[in-house]
């Protein structure tokens, strides 16, 4: 910096102040500085910058790999997520670190932590790991979760209202007279238990419907379509099924097709989250839709606002129902 400021003929801060995007410099001496620092081959060193100001200027991003056989996430609401996430770091000149690999436990992510390795967390998806996400909360490390929003966490989420949209199906149901219900999902993971939990508080309203569970041991396309398939396999079919996504859904029409039975004709189907596909599927899905188009930018500014020593309070976004063909 100091060649720079010499052959740009400002003092050392300056160049400083530049490189680092400060608008305390006025554009003309901006734009001298970067055309010197170009010219003679200058770039920041990353690494060095983030040891001096005591901050990695990384967020790692966590992905649900847990619920997913073989790791492998084909689910595009996932994506979804996390192309906001990304946008809005990059706007804050943030870097993003995905899923690094070892942190299976609180104490892991309080290690990279603490060794600057990251200066927060954004977590995709409880999970089955809420037990451990309020362990974490306890350190004190800046984290944010998307899933459900339990009052009693102890860590900022942002989610959608998963109890109303599970009494949105019900409702679904109910204007479409059907009497046996089943829901597709593992209720381990909060965000589908409430989900269950409104279906079920629908079905209250009539003596005549039966509520039926199927839990799935792996959010995997292909291991819902084999899980339905055998329980089609060992019961009367549901006139009704409200699934814990669009892809869980869809396995489920196409196994339903292949036994002759088609919805709306011969049950209602309801996924959940709204993916673009769902809405060209054939027939398109009737689907409980989130407000995922601002999901990303508010885990990324209630992220920073931790990093800054605030303490944000957790949203719960509103959701709701998107009628399409079943």
């Amino acid at each position: 910096m100091l060649d720079i400021a010499r052959l740009a003929n400002v003092s050392t801060p300056t160049v400083s102040r530049v490189l680092n995007g400060s608008a305390l410099v006025n554009e003309e001496t901006r734009e001298r500085v970067l055309r010197t620092a170009w010219a003679h081959g200058y770039a920041v060193n990353r690494n060095a910058q983030k040891l001096r100001h005591a901050r990695a200027n990384t967020v790692a991003v966590m992905l649900d790999f847990g619920s997913h056989r073989h790791g492998a996430i084909g689910d595009p609401f996932i994506f979804e997520l996390l192309a906001g996430v990304s946008e809005a770091l990059s706007v804050r000149n943030q870097d993003l670190l995905l899923s690094p690999p070892g942190l299976e436990d609180a104490r892991a992510f309080r290690d990279l932590y603490r060794a600057q390795g990251a200066d927060g967390f954004i977590v995709l998806g409880q999970g089955t790991r809420d037990e451990m996400l309020r362990a974490l909360a306890k350190y004190d490390v800046p984290l944010v979760v998307w899933g459900a929003v339990p009052e009693d966490a102890g860590y900022c989420a942002i989610g959608s209202d998963n109890l109303a949209g599970g009494r949105l199906a019900g409702e679904h149901f109910l204007a479409h007279h059907r009497q046996h219900w089943l829901f597709v999902g593992d209720i381990r993971h909060e965000e589908f238990r409430l989900r269950y939990e409104g279906l079920r508080l629908a079905s209250l309203g009539s003596p005549d419907i039966t509520l039926d569970l199927l839990p799935i041991a792996s959010m995997a396309f292909t291991v819902t379509a084999e899980t339905v398939a055998r329980y089609l396999g060992t019961a009367a079919h549901p006139d009704a099924v409200f699934a814990f996504s669009d892809t869980a859904a869809m396995a489920v029409a196409g196994v339903f097709r292949d036994r002759g039975l088609t919805a709306p004709r011969d049950y209602s189907l309801v996924g959940y989250n709204n993916i673009p596909p769902a809405a060209h599927f054939s027939p398109a899905i009737t689907t409980i839709d989130q407000k995922t188009d601002v999901a990303g930018a508010l885990l990324v500014e209630k992220l920073m606002q931790q990093i800054e020593g605030d303490r944000p309070e957790s949203v719960m976004l509103p959701t709701r129902m998107v009628k399409r063909e079943t």
